[in-house]
């Protein structure tokens, strides 16, 4: 449903990378858009010595491990309370292990015992971090499949703060911050609610993705992402009472894949050169 016309403009308004998967995010003024989204976004994830993926749904300590990536991506730093700050020299060319996410089967390169221990102290269970390996070719599907790292699913999250705005006006109590969802980008300047939901293709600078699917909300919005506590039962219980999703769950936020490279900043203008219906459900 191409109608270039009526093409909405809104701001950037925040970028944020998680160069591990479930770790803490960094927030960035200006980011490289690579085919599997900003650079170096969930490139490294954590697993237990089977090589299953962990996450904040069952580690929410996760949250507490900030993460800093060289512009390279050649060397990697981790902070926590209490652990002080170990810096990584990233492996990129040992052969990988099979590693799991979502009970899918991928392959990682193990980063080493150093970090590995490190990781097992800060979360008090055996823990290990892999990197993608150079020949990691997982592709997201939805409407615009595309390649994806260790994401959840389609490589670029992004949320409007009218949708936050909508959702704290509903919330009985304490406002949830953006941080809870995890976004990469977000975009300010639309009236209404979850027009990122209707949004088939948006131009920013002289990148471009493609509209994959609504984002299912899970446990990790309920982690206090300053401490990596559990803060629940917001904001699921009211996204429950109106943002139920056709196949299940809750709907929050909307996943691309890119079509174009490019380079994003903090104050560029987000274009919507062809809209669709919103998803069956919310």
């Amino acid at each position: 449903m191409a109608r270039p016309s009526q093409a909405v403009s809104a701001v950037v308004t925040g970028l944020w990378t998680y160069p591990v998967k479930s770790c803490a995010g960094v927030v960035l003024a200006e980011a490289e858009l690579t085919w599997a989204g900003l650079a170096h976004d969930r490139t490294f994830m954590v697993t237990g010595p089977d090589g299953v993926f962990r996450s904040q749904r069952r580690d929410p300590r996760l949250a507490g491990i900030t993460p800093r990536i060289s512009a390279d991506g050649t060397q990697l730093s981790l902070q926590a309370p209490g652990a002080g700050v170990l810096d990584v020299e990233v492996d990129l060319t040992t052969g990988g292990r099979p590693v799991e996410l979502f009970g899918d089967p991928y392959r990682g390169i193990d980063q080493g015992e150093t970090v590995a221990r490190w990781l097992t102290g800060v979360l008090g269970q055996p823990s290990r971090l892999v990197r993608v390996p150079p020949d990691h070719d997982r592709v997201a599907a939805g409407w615009t499949p595309g390649p994806s790292g260790y994401a959840d699913g389609n490589a670029v999250h992004l949320i409007s703060q009218a949708s936050l705005a909508g959702l704290n006006g509903r919330i009985d109590g304490p406002a949830v911050p953006m941080s809870r969802f995890r976004p990469n980008i977000v975009i300010d300047g639309w009236d209404d609610p979850h027009r990122e939901d209707q949004a088939r293709r948006v131009t920013i600078g002289d990148s471009e993705l493609g509209f994959a699917e609504v984002a299912i909300r899970c446990a990790v919005t309920l982690v206090d992402q300053g401490d990596g506590t559990r803060a629940g039962p917001e904001p699921i219980r009211t996204l429950a009472s109106y943002r139920r999703a056709a196949a299940g769950g809750v709907a929050f936020g909307s996943k691309f894949s890119v079509l174009r490279l490019g380079k994003l900043a903090v104050g560029d203008g987000l274009t919507v050169t062809e809209w669709g219906p919103p998803e069956p459900g919310p």
